[in-house]
């Protein structure tokens, strides 16, 4: 039975994301799931089935993608009721949704199963595909690639870090590169550690090329 609601989520999730080309497609919730198992079998903690269920639905109230949320809500909950998922596994489901996001500030979060689901998106988020969904994220806004004139931001409240003027790689200094040590298990942490000096050579380079120092 769980392994059908598994499969029935998969699907609804895939038909609300396929067209996404913010960074926040099928591919990367695919990712999320993949790494969130990875770390749950590491630690030898948490619920997998309410892991995968919360991987796999995290993105679809996220207020980033929709713009009327308090409606998106609507649909998750909705979802979970066509599952006849029993009340504490939606609950628990519906309590990582509403903690693991970045933009939720440092909320204490209610359980291990959102702690490793936090930092597989957050893992997401950063490395080779981080930076590649920074920039597909940063065109869909509609935000330059890059502005030097523009300072980068601090102590941002959740309006402006959502709707204030920035860039895309101005970006990494508001966000990623501060992700490797916002991280909970020591699993997400290892797998971290690269993917940030991935970061911080692409970054150099970056500035680099933009100087154009051959």
């Amino acid at each position: 039975m769980k392994q059908k609601m598994i499969g029935l989520t998969e699907k609804y999730v895939y038909d609300q994301l396929n067209l996404d080309a913010s960074g926040h497609d099928w591919f990367h919730i695919d990712r999320v799931r993949k790494l969130a198992l990875h770390i749950a079998k590491e630690e030898k903690r948490g619920n997998v089935f309410i892991i995968e269920m919360a991987a796999l639905l995290h993105d679809i109230p996220d207020d980033k993608l929709n713009d009327d949320v308090d409606a998106a809500w609507g649909k998750l909950d909705a979802w979970l009721q066509e599952l006849k998922l029993d009340e504490d596994r939606v609950k628990a489901i519906q309590e990582i949704i509403r903690t693991i996001s970045y933009s939720s500030g440092q909320l204490k979060l209610p359980s291990i199963e959102a702690e490793i689901v936090q930092d597989a998106d957050r893992l997401d988020a950063i490395g080779a595909i981080g930076i590649a969904r920074t920039f597909a994220f940063g065109g869909k806004k509609g935000q330059p690639m890059y502005d030097p004139e523009l300072p980068v931001r601090e102590n941002m409240s959740k309006m402006e870090y959502r709707k204030g003027k920035s860039s895309s790689v101005h970006h990494f200094y508001e966000k990623l590169l501060s992700l490797k040590d916002m991280l909970n298990t020591s699993t997400a942490k290892k797998i971290a550690s690269e993917r940030h000096e991935y970061m911080v050579g692409y970054l150099k380079e970056f500035y680099k090329e933009w100087d154009v120092r051959l």
